[in-house]
């Protein structure tokens, strides 16, 4: 049985509306920090060489700043350039797979009577974590199945059949309703298959390559 514990993260809470426009964004985080160091215009643009016209063009989000003007900006309210972009909302990635279109992947050590449908992927994102859903279906108890390893961690529950599932030196039972959280770098994979056809979902994520 699980503890009744506090999660760390709230999954409710929702952050600051953030603007789409990257112009505008910046010229708003530009003005707040100006006016949070209780600054002029006319003082900022004379930290930064910037005309008082062009700063307030900035500031108003009518104009794209170069690269240089923006690094002059962040040194000017001496902070540091990336803080410019902090109200910039990019494009968040979202992929939605239909029943029964999921790619079918060949995963190492997949045997016959094995199938690993990909039910989403999105690539490079701010988050530096990726996270690889599968729906795995085991319909054949000829083979002997492998043993996988992999960094990250990854999450199984148990949709149809029974399975002997072995983690490290560990055998545990999986039955419709059940899961199976763990650190994937121990040797993993089914190593019994009780009732066939077994199909479970697993959730596998690592950090992303930097």
């Amino acid at each position: 049985m699980v503890e009744k514990g506090k999660l760390q993260q709230n999954p409710h809470a929702v952050k600051e509306q953030r603007e789409k426009n990257l112009e505008v964004a910046i010229g708003r985080q530009v003005r707040e920090l100006r006016k949070r160091q209780r600054m002029t215009g006319a003082d900022l643009a004379a930290q930064t060489g910037l005309s008082v016209g062009m700063l307030s063009k900035i500031e108003n989000g009518v104009i794209s700043a170069s690269l240089n003007t923006i690094s002059a900006l962040a040194n000017g309210l001496r902070v540091p350039l990336v803080q410019l972009f902090a109200g910039f909302e990019e494009e968040r990635g979202c992929m939605h797979v239909k029943a029964g279109q999921g790619a079918e992947i060949d995963r190492e050590g997949t045997r016959s009577g094995h199938q690993y449908k990909l039910l989403g992927h999105i690539g490079s994102n701010n988050s530096g974590v990726v996270v690889e859903p599968y729906l795995i279906t085991l319909s054949s108890t000829s083979d002997r199945f492998p043993a996988f390893q992999h960094e990250g961690i990854e999450f199984l529950y148990m949709l149809q059949g029974r399975v002997n599932y072995r983690h490290g030196d560990k055998l545990y039972l999986l039955e419709p309703g059940d899961s199976l959280l763990f650190d994937a770098d121990a040797l993993h994979g089914p190593e019994e298959l009780i009732e066939i056809p077994a199909l479970y979902l697993s959730v596998i994520t690592y950090p992303q390559a930097r």
